[in-house]
C-alpha cells in the first residue's frame, strides 16, 4: 500500500500542477505569451515610463504578393486585465492609424513638438481596454507590398479582406486575446473600413458556437457613410456655418449629390473648387481652431502634407483623412523616420525605398473601389444584435455631424430615447446623444475631425460608455451626472 501510495501522490500532484499552468496560462494576459515575444517593445526612444506591455511588428496576409500589414498594440494594465480587445482604424483612404489615432488622439503617447520625444497622453484608450492599431491598406504608414500594382489598384474589398486575413493570423499570434470581447473602432474613412470588416467577421463567425474572434460591435466618428446623404449634410453644414455662398450651395447640390465618392463629374469638381476657394485657409477638420503656421518648426514637411492642409480639398475634395493640428503630422512625421525609432517598433524591416509618412498620396490619389454606401451592413449588423454607436466632433466640416444625421435617419431606426444633452465628469454639456434600436448616436461639442484630439477626456468617457452599452450620462434634476 505505502508504495502504491508514495507512487500514487506524485502524480497526483503533477496533474494538478499541470491543470493550474494550464489555467494560468488561459488566464494570463498576452503580455506573458511567448509566441510573440520578438514583437515585445522594450522601449521607444524618448518615452516616458509605464505600466503596460507594447507590441508591434507585420502580419502577412498575402504570401505571394508579399504583403504585410504593421501593428502597434497597447495593452490596458494589469488591474484593467482581462480587458477587451478593441481594434483602431484610422481612414484616408491612406493614412496610418498609428500616426493619428496611436499618435495624437488615443494612443498611450503623444509626440512631442521636437519629434524626438513622447509625452504620455492622460486620456489614453487603454487604460480600459487593450488597443490594437492597424495601418491598413498595404502601403500606408510602415505596412507594405512587394507588388508594386498593389498600391496602384486599392479600394475597400481588398482592404477589407487583407484586414480580416490579418486578424485570423494575429490571433494565431496572440493566441491568448481568443474568445476575448473584440470591437472595431475608427474614423473618417473608416467610416467604410469598420462596417465592411465587422461584415465579414460577422459572416466568418455564422455556425460558430464559440467564435474566437467574438466580435460584439463597432463604433464609427465623423464617419464616410452613405454618398448621398453625406453630401447633403455636408453642403448644408457648410452654407450654415457660413463657410460658402448661396450660388455655391445650389451649385453643388445640382452638381454632386448622385456622385460616387471616387468618380466625381467635372461639374462637381468645379463646385468643389468654387468651395475651396470661397472657404479660404481654415482647417476644414476644425473650423473654429488656428492652421499650422507651416514656419513654425525647423522639422521636415513633406510638401504632400502642406498641399493636403493648405487646400484640404484632395482627390476626394471633402473626406481625405487630416489631424486637429497640422503641425503634429510634422512631429510623426520626424519621429517615425527616427532609424532608432522603426528599430524598436520592429518596422521597415525589408527597408521600404520610400520615407514614412502619415498619409500615402499614392494609395489615396489612386482609390477606385468606393461603395456609395454602407447602409446596408448596418442592416445587417443591427439585425445580428451586435452593438452600433456612431459618434461626431460637431466642429468638423469634412464629415460634418449633419452629414452623419442625413446618413442615420436614412436607416428609419425607431427612436428608443429621445435627443437630450450629456454631461462629463465636470457636469458641463458633452455633447448630445439620441438612441435608436440597434444604434447610439453621440455628438461631442466643440470637438473637430478627430474627436479624442480635440476632446480627449470627453473622447474616453464616450468609449467607457460604449464598452458597457450604457447610454451617455444625462443631468438629474438636482444637477447630478447620471
Amino acid at each position: 500500500m505505502k508504495t502504491m501510495t508514495s507512487t500514487r501522490f506524485p502524480l497526483a500532484l503533477i496533474a494538478v500542477a499541470a491543470f493550474l499552468a494550464l489555467m494560468t496560462c488561459l488566464l494570463r494576459p498576452a503580455s506573458a505569451e511567448s509566441g510573440h515575444a520578438a514583437d515585445r517593445i522594450v522601449g521607444l526612444p524618448g518615452q516616458p515610463a509605464v505600466d503596460i506591455a507594447m507590441y508591434s511588428g507585420y502580419i502577412t496576409v498575402d504570401k505571394r504578393a508579399g504583403r504585410a500589414l504593421f501593428y502597434l498594440l497597447q495593452e490596458a494594465p494589469d488591474e484593467a486585465q482581462p480587458a477587451p480587445l478593441v481594434l483602431w482604424l484610422n481612414g484616408g483612404p491612406g493614412c496610418s492609424s498609428v500616426a493619428f489615432g496611436a499618435s495624437e488622439e488615443l494612443g498611450a503617447f503623444r509626440v512631442s513638438p521636437n519629434g524626438a520625444s513622447l509625452v504620455l497622453n492622460e486620456y489614453r484608450w487603454n487604460k480600459v481596454a487593450n488597443i490594437l492599431f492597424l495601418d491598413s491598406p498595404a502601403g500606408v504608414g510602415f505596412s507594405y507590398s512587394n507588388t508594386t500594382s498593389d498600391l496602384l489598384t486599392p479600394g475597400d474589398n481588398r482592404t477589407a479582406h487583407d484586414s480580416y486575413t490579418f486578424l485570423t493570423e494575429w490571433f494565431e499570434k496572440f493566441p491568448h486575446y481568443k474568445y476575448r470581447d473584440f470591437y472595431i473602432t475608427g474614423e473618417s474613412y473608416a467610416g467604410h473600413y469598420v462596417p465592411e470588416l465587422s461584415q465579414l467577421v460577422h459572416r466568418g463567425n455564422k455556425g460558430v458556437e464559440r467564435p474566437i474572434i467574438n466580435l460584439k460591435g463597432f463604433m464609427v466618428g465623423n464617419a464616410v457613410t452613405d454618398a448621398y446623404n453625406d453630401y447633403v449634410g455636408t453642403f448644408e453644414f457648410w452654407w450654415n456655418h457660413g463657410l460658402i455662398s448661396d450660388d455655391t450651395y445650389r451649385l453643388l447640390k445640382d452638381s454632386c449629390l448622385h456622385d460616387a465618392f471616387v468618380h466625381l463629374s467635372p461639374a462637381c469638381l468645379a463646385a468643389f473648387r468654387a468651395s475651396s476657394e470661397e472657404q479660404g485657409n481654415i482647417d476644414a477638420y476644425s473650423i473654429y481652431t488656428p492652421t499650422c503656421n507651416t514656419n513654425a518648426s525647423a522639422l521636415p514637411t513633406p510638401s504632400s502634407v502642406v498641399s493636403r492642409r493648405q487646400h484640404p480639398k484632395g482627390r476626394y475634395p471633402w473626406m481625405t483623412g487630416g489631424s486637429y493640428d497640422p503641425c503634429t503630422e510634422r512631429y510623426s512625421t520626424a519621429y517615425y523616420n527616427r532609424p532608432e525609432v522603426q528599430k524598436a517598433l520592429h518596422a521597415n524591416v525589408t527597408g521600404i525605398n520610400y520615407a514614412w509618412a502619415a498619409c500615402s498620396d499614392t494609395i489615396n490619389g489612386n482609390w477606385s473601389d468606393s461603395p456609395r454606401s454602407m447602409l446596408s451592413i448596418y442592416k445587417e449588423i443591427i439585425q445580428a444584435g451586435l452593438r452600433i454607436w456612431v459618434f461626431s466632433g460637431d466642429t468638423d466640416s469634412v464629415v460634418p455631424s449633419t452629414a452623419t444625421r442625413y446618413s442615420i435617419d436614412a436607416l428609419v431606426l425607431p427612436t428608443t430615447t429621445d435627443w437630450y444633452p450629456w454631461y462629463d465628469d465636470n457636469q458641463e454639456v458633452g455633447g448630445w446623444s439620441q438612441v435608436y434600436e440597434g444604434l447610439t448616436l453621440v455628438t461631442v461639442r466643440g470637438a473637430g475631425h478627430e474627436v479624442a484630439l480635440h476632446r480627449p477626456r470627453q473622447a474616453l468617457i464616450l468609449f467607457q460608455n460604449f464598452l458597457q452599452g450604457k447610454p451617455m450620462p444625462g443631468q438629474t434634476t438636482n444637477g447630478t451626472v447620471a
